[in-house]
């Protein structure tokens, strides 16, 4: 066995004895690189990923094609580490998904948050609900700001309508970090709620989430609609 084949076979072994927690952030991307890049020393490729990014995080935040930049990761390096952040949101949307009555703000934000792990850009989602605040679909239905472009009001209402909701919830990310509503974010969110007044569909909230953290336009009466069906 190589002096390489032996340091995985320990490197792997803790792992499955201890878990990550006793680890620190070069072995975890070490670990990882194991299964992409065979019989070869993964631990300078591990420090040059974050020399460059800085943090376990970012490498598994940054872009593909940021990730190729860097001198001996190919494309099954980056498709990997990619990969990571991209299993992680599938994993906790499924597993928040399992409830499927949200009476509450906080049980629309605790539902909807997984929804954004892992986007570098804003990405808004609809949540839609029935009259009795079943979950009938969650849709992605814009990427950028609330207010820009690339979200189209028409859109959101043609979705609503689609499934047959009766309330709908509205999210959407800050990347920067930071869960707090902007004066757009307030004027789209009332424009919003006018539109779908008109086709007799409620919009119970608006919620910015930023990490694991979010606002609710609603809960912090900065948005209140003329009736709710859902507690706040």
């Amino acid at each position: 066995m190589s002096v390489h084949n032996d340091h995985r076979q320990r490197v792997k072994a803790r792992f499955r004895k201890e878990g990550l927690d006793s680890f620190e952030e070069i072995h975890v991307l070490e670990l990882l690189l194991f299964y992409c890049i065979p019989r070869k020393d993964t631990n300078p490729l591990a420090h040059a990923l974050l020399e460059r990014f800085g943090s376990l995080t970012a490498v598994l935040e940054a872009p593909a094609e940021e990730l190729e930049k860097i001198p001996g990761v190919g494309e099954h390096a980056a498709t990997l580490l990619s990969l990571i952040m991209e299993i992680s949101r599938y994993y906790l949307v499924s597993k928040s998904t399992n409830l499927k009555i949200l009476k509450t703000t906080q049980e629309c934000g605790a539902y909807l948050t997984p929804f954004f792990v892992g986007h570098r850009d804003e990405v808004v989602y609809l949540l839609c609900l029935d009259g009795k605040c079943k979950v009938i679909c969650c849709k992605e239905v814009g990427r950028g700001s609330v207010n820009s472009a690339n979200v189209s009001i028409r859109r959101i209402v043609e979705v609503a309508l689609g499934v047959n909701a009766t309330t709908v919830v509205l999210a959407h990310n800050h990347p920067s970090g930071i869960a707090v509503p902007s004066q757009e974010d307030i004027l789209t969110t009332k424009r919003l709620a006018t539109a779908l007044d008109g086709v007799d569909i409620l919009l119970a909230d608006h919620i910015v989430v930023a990490d694991d953290d979010y606002v609710s336009l609603a809960e912090s009466n900065l948005y209140r609609p003329e009736e709710c069906h859902m507690i706040v």
